[in-house]
């Protein structure tokens, strides 16, 4: 199958102001897209890429005063299949982990440990280590948790998520993330497209999507504490310890979202 992505984001701003942009597919997904994938700037200003320290494609810039619109639209090839579940997958001993995953078992900006240890151990220590563990916490966070976007806030944490038991699917993923680490499973923050596919449509207008990855049996495995369900067609831009790693758009100056629309859409007939 074929999807259609992109988007058209404006900010505007009294006076130049230099920004950082994380808007590109993820490169692990070059190879899916069909053409090029190329981000334009209204009006037109040089952007320089680089890779961040988690592998993620980045655009530096300076927006002129007045401010800059952001474009993008790409198709990219999926497979139609739905996340893998594999409830084989095991935990794998802190001792024996790469060291470049240690970070995933750390507290972040976003994911506090050290306040929801007990908690996690409390509600998950007797579940099985492996797959069965993290199912049943993102079991737990799904049904915890109510999502809404009035309950949007940049700076609510896991704890917050936790107490308040409200938020949106950065939320959900924040929380289920951070009892995954509690438990001793690498889990990191994943932010990408996630349309309406293969699922009845819904009738909010269309957003980037939040979910989380967690480290078993040598590799990385999808989940979905805010849906709960194998999805089709994810197609991630970013990973990082958590959303804070992973913004879209970071100004260094006053600026102000002006117009957000995001595209995922199924090609019909591709």
């Amino acid at each position: 199958m074929q999807i259609k992505v992109g988007f058209e984001i404006t900010y505007t701003a009294a006076q130049p102001t230099p920004m950082v942009m994380m808007l590109s597919i993820h490169p692990s997904r070059y190879g899916d897209i069909v053409g090029t994938e190329r981000i334009t700037t209204e009006p037109d200003v040089p952007v320089g890429f680089y890779r961040d320290s988690f592998g993620n494609v980045c655009g530096r810039l300076v927006a002129p005063a007045g401010g800059v619109t952001f474009r993008c639209d790409a198709l990219v090839r999926d497979s139609g299949l739905p996340d893998v579940v594999n409830p084989a997958a095991q935990q794998v001993p802190i001792e024996q982990l790469p060291d470049d995953l240690l970070l995933y078992l750390m507290p972040s900006r976003y994911c506090e440990t050290d306040k929801l240890t007990d908690v996690a151990w409390t509600l998950f220590g007797t579940t099985p280590p492996g797959w069965a563990r993290v199912q049943a916490i993102t079991d737990f966070v799904h049904g915890h948790v109510t999502f809404g976007y009035p309950h949007a806030h940049h700076m609510k944490s896991a704890h917050d998520v936790y107490e308040s038991r409200a938020g949106v699917c950065r939320d959900f993923a924040h929380l289920a993330l951070t009892l995954c680490r509690c438990m001793g499973i690498p889990a990191r923050y994943c932010t990408g497209y996630l349309g309406d596919i293969g699922v009845p449509p819904e009738p909010d207008p269309m957003d980037f999507s939040g979910w989380f990855e967690v480290y078993l049996s040598g590799q990385w495995y999808t989940f979905d504490a805010r849906h709960n369900m194998p999805r089709i067609g994810r197609i991630l831009m970013g990973t990082g310890r958590d959303a804070a790693d992973v913004a879209l758009t970071t100004s260094f100056g006053r600026m102000t979202l002006a117009k957000f629309v995001v595209v995922t859409d199924e090609v019909k007939g591709a």
